[in-house]
């Protein structure tokens, strides 16, 4: 068994907070050590991650959440995903010629953000401290200033001539460790700190929003949170029971594809038939997406085993199995917190692609996320773009507990399509492998695309992986176990090598409950060079 692990599990007895960015993570163990939830260091640090790390996260875009409140309680979820403005047009975009929404450039890609909704949302519900109190580490770096990352440095060129990209044009230019300062996100904080949503979306967005969105939204869209507390998914699998977010989340791909793989007796994570069984449970669970995930889909039936059992059974374990259409790189920050009393959050924050739809409101500087993107242009499809709807959404908030209820793990990554898949890795490798947070975190892994083009690409940008249905192709970590490349492709399945430490396989976070008495084991993904797993 592979024993790669560049960045051992972090251990502590009290409270643990993992994320992007260690500033982040800081913030939200140091909300805890006074006093504060899991929640409130939830809120926290993806504050902190909305001034810090634009370029995956911030106030323009959607949050969902999974909630363990604790010992003897279930896990309960937050849908905080912006829907479509009143003036969203499918039939618009189609007379124009578009076959699907613009991800850039183009209003009918944005919906109302939902962040600021789900940061008030759970803190109403299971904050401990003022909301102001939560909130101070994020103003103050947006005040007098943090150092950017590398990551964001260089990702910053995409983007660098749009307007409403001051913040980060600095003398001399923009280069790691430079300070970076957003007085219009620290306005943005100061008026959500009141706990009145409208200082917010009517005041400091209002009617920059409006103008920016072009008649996609209206005013009184506005004044309709965005946050919603739903019923998750859950499935059993590995002896534990795994919860996730309900449609129009793609979470229940995880859950589906856990109970799938479950079923088999995985050999050790290096052998490819480890990989190859938890590509197919993948495919199985995921082939018929694009047909069955809206925001009206039920989650209990898409997880239902008697569902999923005829896919199991579909499964060769020597060969790939034959796929078809059911019909003719994303950015994101996951982070997640555990507190004394074994409250667990696992939340997941985004733009959807890199810094969104390339739209920022001038006034804060607040760039504008795209998943609206996510929207079907299909006339009379059930995700087809429309007022007040919700798209498809990648993220996928997950936790786990034991049979007795208590909390087992909290798990959460960025990367588009791919988030259920690496997800299902890390759960395969602490659940059935017994790895700790820091093995599983390292290990390298594969992730689904669209098939290979000509150029030997995936033909797509990370959102069209089911976009054929199950054909994809199998990309491949640079630091997957040897026999993992020759053993998949004798299986049938099309393989792309790619290079090592690859931010395209996600930035997972992870929280373990227990695997030592009394203690935490916290691991932040090494992919992400600036993050970090902070415990008291």
């Amino acid at each position: 068994m592979s024993t790669l692990q560049p960045v051992p599990a972090r251990l502590a007895p009290s409270g643990m907070v993992c994320s992007v960015d260690h500033l982040a993570s800081a913030a939200g163990a140091d909300v805890m050590r006074r006093g504060g939830s899991a929640a409130d260091a939830a809120v926290a640090a993806s504050a902190v991650l909305a001034v810090t790390t634009q370029h995956l996260c911030g106030l323009g875009g959607d949050l969902w959440a999974v909630v363990h409140p604790g010992p003897g309680e279930g896990a309960v979820a937050l849908d905080a995903s912006g829907r479509a403005g009143s003036g969203a047009d499918a039939g618009r975009l189609r007379a124009a010629g578009h076959r699907s929404v613009p991800p850039f450039g183009h209003p009918a890609a944005v919906t109302l953000p939902g962040c600021a909704d789900g940061w008030l949302a759970l803190h109403r519900r299971f904050g401990r401290l003022a909301l102001a109190e939560v909130l101070a580490p994020a103003r103050h770096y947006a005040e007098a200033g943090f150092p950017a990352s590398a990551d964001l440095v260089a990702s910053f060129s995409r983007v660098a001539q749009l307007p409403g990209t001051e913040d980060y044009h600095l003398a001399g230019g923009l280069s790691p460790g430079r300070i970076v300062r957003r007085a219009g996100v620290a306005r943005a904080l100061e008026a959500i700190a009141t706990g009145d949503r409208a200082a917010f979306y009517s005041g400091v967005l209002g009617e920059d929003f409006l103008g920016v969105t072009a008649g996609e939204h209206r005013a009184g869209d506005l004044e309709r949170s965005q946050a919603d507390w739903v019923d998750p998914v859950h499935v059993e699998a590995w002896g534990h029971r795994i919860w996730t977010s309900p449609p129009a989340s793609q979470g229940y791909l995880t859950a589906s594809a856990a109970w799938i793989a479950a079923g088999f007796d995985l050999a050790d994570p290096d052998d490819p038939a480890w990989a190859h069984l938890l590509v197919e449970s993948t495919r199985q669970a995921s082939f018929d997406r694009p047909v069955v995930l809206h925001e009206g889909a039920s989650g209990a039936a898409l997880v239902d085993p008697v569902r999923l059992a005829a896919r199991r059974a579909a499964i060769d374990p020597e060969r790939a199995g034959e796929l078809g259409a059911p019909f003719g790189a994303g950015d994101t920050i996951g982070l997640c917190a555990v507190d004394s009393e074994r409250m667990g959050v696992s939340l997941v924050q985004s733009n959807a692609s890199g810094w969104g739809s390339g739209l920022v409101v001038p006034g804060c500087r607040i760039f504008l996320h795209n998943r609206g993107r996510g929207f079907s242009l299909e006339a009379g499809h059930p995700a087809e773009l429309a007022p007040g709807r919700r798209p498809p959404h990648t993220l996928c908030p997950t936790l786990v507990t034991r049979p007795d209820g208590s909390l087992r793990l909290v798990a959460a990554t960025m990367g588009g399509d791919a988030q259920p898949q690496i997800l299902l890795q890390l759960l395969a490798r602490v659940l059935a492998a017994g790895q700790d947070p820091g093995e599983a975190l390292a290990a390298g892994r594969f992730a689904l695309g669209a098939p290979l083009g000509p150029d030997g690409l995936p033909d797509g940008d990370g959102f069209e992986t089911w976009r054929a249905g199950g054909r994809v192709s199998v990309q491949l970590e640079g630091q997957v176990a040897p026999a993992w490349l020759d053993g998949l492709r004798r299986r049938g399945h099309q393989v792309r090598p790619c290079g090592g430490w690859d931010s395209s396989f996600g930035h997972a976070n992870l929280v373990e409950v227990d695997r030592y008495p009394g203690v935490l084991s916290g691991g932040s993904d090494p992919r992400a060079a600036a993050g970090g797993a902070v415990g008291w």
